[in-house]
């Protein structure tokens, strides 16, 4: 057991019954100020508490932020190698914990094992990127238009970062958001969704195993209305990352842009694979079940929409169901599963109501389309694979994000119409085509409307070394991971440095007129 997990138990108590946690300010494990919480429940089986957390306040946001800007004059003149040495001994902790947190996550957010896995190290992976951030974060020096005057721009950290993660990567996104932030020099103040507080409470623990400050990191859990808002109106948080729906990202950067502060916004996805007359057929499946079905459908990048030419509608249809029949459904501890809960009923109910949507809009409802609740499905929150035919592009279902298990399968006549129908939509997150064709898939990375674009390859599936972010209302432009990491949290500071002996003065026309 870690360092970390007993301090936080020995404060938080011991036993085999749910047990309450904390909030973590200022480098200690606080109750919170009004004493309530609430419970984080096993999708898979809702009987089962995975432990009651702190039911945080605006005052607790408070001393959050007191806590972080208190600690981050001194973490700013750290030297960033050294701030990057904590983050990869995180990165390190969390190899040592992977399987652990993986086990966690698969019981908190209903994920299967092996995608659990796959977060966790996504994480691992992030914090050895971005650990090389300390020794390359590069400004930029070039020449003065005066003689003895040299000029340059360098990087500079913002301040106090408010983080708001959601729940279908619990691990991964909290750090593509936290460990880029300090490393620029940034103090965080950070609040997990509800759904996951276990999952990103470990989080925390391997970076304060690994050495991080008291109050360079600080944990509030609650609600949006109670704690994420809050972090929003603080004039000391200079700048908020989130990632959820587009209804609360809009929410949160119309504030922000009120407050003239910076927000990076990562929203919803109505993403597409288009299939066309050439498409190696089972690859194509392999993909669209993947892109479609993993993670439960719970993903910004899933691939809810499947384009295909009208040559191979039929092939692509009958093989795609049948594959999609034969997924196996349960507790994502059991490995052979395949697709695991949705995380909790309202998202059940949500999905469903898109279902009925669905039949309604006169979609055909050829797969699934059932709330499993019975027998073995009894006490978690089950909603079958479903496959709609025959969608329209105009259709609810074919439009709007339902971040479940649910894919419209839509007939074109064309690579041109694939195209059309694959950008009709208020998003632009990842878009795929499937194709032999050199000259139309290099087309199709020209022509498709979003951040990322996949050729013959799901619309999931992105590496930590690529910018990560989409178009439209996907988000307000900002980009997480890759090269762009750590754009969102460092402000660029212009200096002239003038060893002439005298003044210049820039700006002033010394051609004489004619």
């Amino acid at each position: 057991m870690t360092t970390s997990t007993k301090t936080r138990e020995e404060t938080q108590g011991k036993g085999n019954m749910p047990q309450s946690y904390s909030n973590y300010i200022g480098g200690r494990w606080v109750k919170p100020k009004g004493g309530e919480t609430f419970a984080s429940y096993n999708p898979a089986n809702q009987s089962e508490i995975i432990g009651h957390f702190a039911l945080s306040t605006p005052e607790d946001v408070k001393a959050a932020v007191d806590a972080a800007q208190a600690a981050f004059d001194a973490w700013k003149h750290t030297p960033a190698p050294a701030r990057a040495d904590i983050i990869l001994k995180a990165g390190y902790i969390l190899e040592t914990r992977k399987e652990e947190i993986a086990r966690t996550m698969v019981r908190e957010m209903g994920k299967v094992i092996k995608e659990a896995r796959g977060d966790v190290q996504e994480a691992i992976d992030m914090a050895k990127y971005i650990a090389g951030e300390g020794r390359r974060m590069f400004g930029h020096t070039v020449p003065s238009e005066l003689p003895n005057k040299f000029a340059m721009a360098i990087r500079a950290p913002l301040g106090v970062i408010g983080v708001i993660t959601p729940w279908n990567f619990p691990v991964a996104i909290p750090s593509w958001k936290i460990f880029p932030a300090l490393v620029s020099g940034n103090t965080v103040v950070f609040k997990p969704a509800t759904d996951t507080p276990m999952c990103a409470m470990m989080f925390v623990e391997c970076l304060i195993e690994a050495g991080l400050p008291h109050g360079v990191l600080n944990f509030v859990t609650g609600s949006g209305s109670k704690v994420g808002m809050p972090l929003v109106e603080d004039p000391r948080v200079r700048c908020i990352s989130v990632t959820g729906s587009t209804e609360v990202g809009r929410k949160i950067n119309g504030r922000c842009g009120e407050l003239m502060k910076r927000s990076s916004c990562e929203l919803g996805g109505k993403n597409a694979i288009c299939v066309m007359e050439d498409a190696d057929m089972d690859l194509v499946i392999e993909g669209a079940v993947w892109g479609g079905f993993g993670t439960a459908g719970q993903r910004c990048t899933a691939a809810s929409r499947v384009i295909v030419h009208k040559a191979r509608y039929k092939e692509f249809l009958d093989k795609f169901v049948a594959r999609v029949k034969a997924l196996k459904i349960g507790d994502g501890m059991d490995p052979t599963v395949e697709v695991g809960p949705v995380v909790n009923k309202d998202q059940v109910k949500s999905v469903h109501e898109y279902v009925e949507i669905g039949k309604k809009e006169g979609a055909k409802l050829v797969c699934g389309g059932n709330i499993l609740d019975q027998g073995e499905y009894a006490n978690g929150c089950y909603h079958e694979p479903t496959v709609f035919a025959d969608v329209k592009p105009t259709m609810r279902i074919a439009q709007e994000e339902i971040f479940g298990p649910v894919v419209s399968v839509i007939p074109v006549e064309s690579f041109e119409e694939a195209l059309e129908v694959a950008n009709g939509t208020e998003y632009g997150l990842s878009l795929s085509m499937y194709t032999q064709d050199v000259n139309r898939a290099f087309k199709a990375i020209e022509e498709l409307e979003s951040g990322i674009v996949y050729i013959n390859a799901p619309t999931i599936g992105a590496e930590i070394q690529l910018p990560f972010g989409g178009i439209k209302q996907t988000g307000n432009g900002h980009r997480e991971a890759g090269i762009t990491a750590i754009e969102q949290f460092t402000e660029w500071k212009s200096i002239y440095i003038d060893y002439s002996g005298r003044l210049q003065k820039a700006q002033i026309d010394t051609h004489k007129a004619e």
